[in-house]
């Protein structure tokens, strides 16, 4: 059987059907999981308090945030390769998920950087590559709307999202590529010397993959609801033309 199959919108809408219940219940489980885990079953650090809990929201929402782009340019890519429907219609399902973590990553950030750092924001390097990959979800979303052709459309966005992933590999490697600035390091790393302690490392994990899940489950539902929108509008345009 062929990965390609499920380009199919019928044998996606099988598959997802099938997929989506599980995947949304392992979405709430592990959110519920790890974020009572973190917020009332581990102690306050010794340095920020009871601050640093807000990593079990801000970490989370803030990777996903980058990788939604990454699987946005992913789908766009095939879409421009192989001009599968559905890739394109996942591609644009993502985004508004895309841009909720990426604005829950911006705000949870300045709750936990105004008592770390005294101001709500600074012009650091990640945090503004952040914002600037928020105003760029917001031109994605923007040119979907605009563009009446639903083809023209996905090729242009599938270009604006070649040009958005810059921002995206920005926001994940800034601190990197610019030893300057307030954001600190990695919270998880390859480098075990580089994570956080155990006691917040194993329910940040349960959070990761709690926000990982919420992602799948809502771009599979509203893949689902674009793909209905599609044929809903087709026969809508059948029906005038007869």
């Amino acid at each position: 059987m062929s990965f390609w199959e499920y380009a199919n919108p019928k044998k996606f809408m099988q598959l997802s059907s099938v997929l989506l219940p599980w995947v949304a219940g392992l979405a709430v489980l592990c959110l519920c999981v790890g974020l009572v885990w973190g917020f009332f079953f581990t102690p306050d650090d010794y340095r920020q308090g009871a601050t640093v809990k807000i990593i079990y929201l801000h970490v989370p929402a803030a990777l996903m945030a980058i990788n939604a782009w990454i699987m946005m340019l992913v789908a766009s890519l095939i879409w421009i390769v192989r001009r599968h429907h559905v890739s394109a219609l996942a591609a644009r399902a993502a985004a508004p998920v895309g841009l909720t973590f990426t604005v829950i990553a911006l705000a949870t950030g300045a709750i936990w950087g105004q008592p770390m750092w005294g101001t709500w924001w600074a012009w650091d390097p990640r945090l503004t590559s952040f914002l600037i990959l928020a105003l760029f979800y917001l031109g994605y979303i923007a040119m979907w709307e605009a563009v009446e052709n639903a083809d023209t459309a996905a090729d242009l966005t599938s270009v604006l999202c070649l040009v958005g992933s810059v921002f995206a590999v920005l926001s994940r490697y800034a601190v990197l590529f610019w030893n300057q600035g307030l954001h600190q390091g990695a919270s998880l790393s390859m480098d075990a010397e580089e994570n956080v302690a155990d006691v917040f490392y194993h329910p940040l994990l349960v959070s990761i993959g709690g926000f990982v899940m919420l992602f799948v489950a809502l771009v599979l539902l509203r893949t689902r609801t674009e793909i209905r929108a599609r044929r809903l509008k087709a026969l809508l345009n059948r029906e005038r033309m007869a």
